[in-house]
């Protein structure tokens, strides 16, 4: 088979890019090692992502937004930044008086149900479902994929879109730098006794952190990072037993709490590719970038991808050009460092410093909460990285709040 394009990976990042491009005049190849019926309908995974008014505009226009349900998309409207046993805090609002959301919460099964309906009767578009990506080896005109399944692929373009963890990423020579944090996170639905208001809430404590994003319904979706093996004790707890641990760790902060959904955990790991291209290849979504989610960027750094990516593709397509030129992929490698470094980089930092758990970094985030809050140019600075690009008008967008 040839193909202008194979995009490896069929998660949210990869279906979001061949949706961009399913109207190029390029032939599209989405090679995914689930199967097609999982793509169609995937199962509740736990996560919940924090899209900035910014990425629901792109996801609006690649139509997408459209496709999700009435209660899918939950509005954040601020957050709450706690540290130790303390109930004051940093507390983040948005830095427009005319807005009344920092972005909104989706379920990652949700988008990525929406992401491949959009896609699947694309005439442009092929899915490689249950099949994997084997070996790359490339020529100077071509890319040429050896397949699980035993065929064989040639594309003008190859993009990685297969997780932090990118196979494909390592076949074409690239280099990550990887930051395990040693952490397990655990992520469930509770509903909550009392009510959240739609505020976010990250409350860094003694060896645990612990978060509650605010859904529809009274409901939050929990997170609890901790050491592999208290995690696992707690994985291990019945429900009742799971419930009562949970409000023990939130100090009662929502009264009672219960389980309404299935439990979830996964390793935290940190990835920043040394390189986002290589000849005739390109990387997007956690395959460039993957994030600690304690600032919930990731997809969001994702979708800044694809649109940065897509928008140089499209246009050397739409003049004849090569779509996969040094130039062209120079140039996406710059623009996108410049979009996630810095984020990845301040990331980075909070988290070793909001997980250090010495008394004199207690004191010394306590002190910085504390002084970020009394400085409103913080707090608007925070409240800008929450949103990312938030004067795009959200009120466009609040049909599904």
């Amino acid at each position: 088979m040839n193909v202008d394009i194979a995009i490896v990976g069929g998660g949210p990042a990869g279906l979001c890019l061949a949706r961009s491009l399913a109207d190029s005049g390029l032939s599209i190849l989405v090679i995914e090692q689930q199967a097609r019926d999982t793509l169609h309908e995937p199962p509740f995974d736990g996560r919940e992502i924090a899209l900035t008014p910014r990425s629901v505009r792109i996801l609006d226009e690649l139509g997408i937004w459209q496709r999700l349900g009435p209660v899918d998309a939950s509005p954040l409207r601020s957050a709450r930044v706690l540290n130790g046993h303390g109930r004051h805090g940093l507390h983040v609002t948005p830095c427009d008086r005319h807005d009344n959301e920092l972005g909104f919460l989706v379920p990652n099964d949700r988008i990525r149900r929406a992401a491949f309906a959009s896609i699947e009767h694309e005439p442009r578009v092929t899915l490689a479902c249950g099949t994997s990506v084997e070996g790359v080896t490339w020529d100077g005109d071509a890319a040429h994929l050896h397949l699980s399944d035993g065929s064989k692929v040639s594309a003008r373009l190859v993009v990685g879109a297969d997780s932090r963890f990118s196979r494909v990423r390592r076949d074409a020579g690239i280099a990550a730098d990887m930051h395990d944090f040693g952490k397990t996170m655990l992520v469930c639905r509770m509903a909550l006794e009392k009510p959240h208001a739609g505020e976010a809430l990250e409350w860094f404590g003694h060896a645990q952190t612990l978060a509650a994003l605010p859904l529809h319904n009274g409901e939050a979706s929990i997170v609890v990072t901790l050491p592999p093996h208290d995690m696992q004790r707690l994985m291990d707890r019945d429900d009742d037993a799971f419930n009562a641990e949970m409000r023990r760790r939130f100090d009662h902060y929502f009264g009672d709490m219960r389980l309404v959904s299935t439990r979830h955990t996964y390793p935290l790991v940190g990835v920043y590719a040394r390189r986002f291209v290589a000849p005739r290849f390109a990387l997007v979504g956690d395959a460039a970038v993957g994030m600690h989610p304690v600032t919930a960027h990731g997809f969001n750094l994702g979708l800044r991808s694809i649109d940065t990516l897509a928008s140089l593709i499209r246009r050397a397509a739409a003049g004849g050009g090569d779509i996969a030129s040094p130039g062209l992929l120079q140039r996406y490698q710059r623009m996108h460092r410049l979009a996630t470094w810095p984020l990845y980089a301040a990331t980075m930092a909070i988290v070793t410093m909001y997980t250090d758990d010495r008394p004199i970094a207690r004191r010394a985030r306590s002190a910085l909460l504390r002084a970020s809050q009394a400085l409103p140019p913080v707090r608007h600075a925070i409240a800008h990285a929450l949103a990312a690009d938030s004067h795009d008008s959200s009120s466009h967008y609040r049909h599904n709040g």
